[in-house]
């Protein structure tokens, strides 16, 4: 009857849940849980947003590594999401006992996606038989379901909290959506077939030189291929006539300190590929990276990097580099449902705020062309346009 009387006279129930000569003990062992929750939540955003990047769920940012592990990364931009949603928390609640449904209700959340997964896992994975899988998931979600009711009619008025959460799956939600509707642009050629091409214009003297070394940053995995649009780009476009044509491909590996390359000559001082196989902690800086490996080639006699401009090759000048980096942008003759176009417009706009190409391959400081490339996934079948005719007078 005491004790009931002290909890209706507003006595807090954590701290006559324990002994009086205890509690300086139990704060701080509470203080010290609440410490490791937070580092468990850092360490957990940090390693969710850079697994969802890899999956393309979300845009490029800058990860750091501060060990050899690959697991241990630290995120400054989700540091200061995290840091700004604790602040927007504490300003909204403002009483720790004000967040009791709220962090109820995260809670449940985390146990219906967990036996969404186990549900996934048992059946798809591990094909288990539908009786057993019924019978699991009837007593989880049972407890789970009465917990996720209980909580949600607690919320009432305190449901502003969800949008920082509903932000953050939005944006994931816009980043695969919008990858999937580019998908059907994306369009990977042989380059086998376009070397003719290449090699004329090369040799094109009516046609403005470009560059005398032109490198171009493809996703072609397969070094037989190569994008459409950097094709384009060449011969399309506005013709880009180089000597030598530079196709560079960047692999990041599991492995930490990995820093090697390799190259295909496909028509010798004509058009080279290279790839780099990097580790995941080296900065990609794509600018010194090549050059080193030019100089290389140039030291086994693999490629002649002269000025091919007669006064400049006599006294043995070196010939420029520039660097093209593609960036698209959605099209405005595209014929895309309303929600589709939404979705597009939303990807772009986090794209801009997200780490570019340039600055992510470490090509500020080198000779670079951002070239802004129209992304077209359903173009505009019909145009009404009528033609009107003037007697002649």
């Amino acid at each position: 009857m005491l004790r009931k009387e002290k909890l209706l006279n507003g006595l807090n129930p954590f701290y006559e849940t324990m002994p009086h000569w205890f509690l300086v003990f139990g704060i701080f062992i509470a203080t010290a849980a609440a410490i490791i929750a937070s580092q468990a939540l850092i360490s957990g955003s940090f390693t969710l947003i850079s697994e969802a990047m890899r999956l393309n769920f979300w845009p490029k940012i800058r990860v750091q590594f501060p060990t050899e592990i690959r697991g241990q990364i630290y995120i400054p931009s989700i540091n200061w999401i995290l840091w700004f949603g604790c602040i927007a928390v504490m300003l909204y609640f403002r009483e720790s006992s004000k967040m009791e449904a709220a962090y109820g209700f995260s809670i449940t959340i985390a146990m219906l996606m967990t036996t969404t997964l186990m549900f996934y896992y048992m059946k798809f994975v591990r094909k288990w038989p539908a009786i057993i899988i019924t019978i699991i998931l009837a007593i989880f979600l049972t407890v789970e379901i009465s917990f996720f009711i209980a909580n949600v009619a607690k919320i009432k008025q305190r449901w502003m909290f969800l949008i920082f959460e509903f932000g953050i799956i939005g944006v994931m939600y816009v980043w695969h959506r919008a990858r999937k509707i580019k998908n059907r642009y994306v369009e990977f050629v042989r380059l086998e077939q376009y070397l003719p091409m290449l090699q004329e214009l090369s040799n094109d003297n009516s046609i403005p030189k470009y560059s005398t070394h032109l490198v171009y940053l493809t996703s072609a995995n397969n070094p037989k291929e190569i994008e459409h649009k950097i094709i384009y780009s060449i011969l399309n476009r506005k013709p880009k006539r180089a000597d030598i044509y530079w196709f560079v491909h960047v692999d990041t590996l599991d492995d930490p300190y990995t820093n090697e390359y390799t190259v295909e000559t496909i028509i010798p001082n004509e058009v080279i590929r290279v790839e780099f196989r990097m580790g995941f902690r080296m900065e990609p800086r794509i600018n010194l990276m090549f050059r080193k490996v030019v100089e290389e080639m140039v030291a086994n006699k693999e490629v002649n990097i002269r000025s091919r401009y007669e006064s400049l090759q006599r006294n043995n000048v070196v010939g420029d580099i520039q660097f093209v980096v593609m960036e698209k942008f959605l099209s405005q003759d595209n014929e895309l449902p309303f929600f589709e176009r939404l979705i597009m417009k939303l990807h772009f706009w986090i794209k801009d705020k997200s780490l570019n190409e340039e600055r992510g391959f470490g090509l500020e400081q080198s000779s670079v062309t951002v070239e802004k490339f129209p992304l077209i996934v359903a173009p505009v079948s019909n145009v009404k346009l009528n033609r009107i005719y003037q007697d002649d007078e």
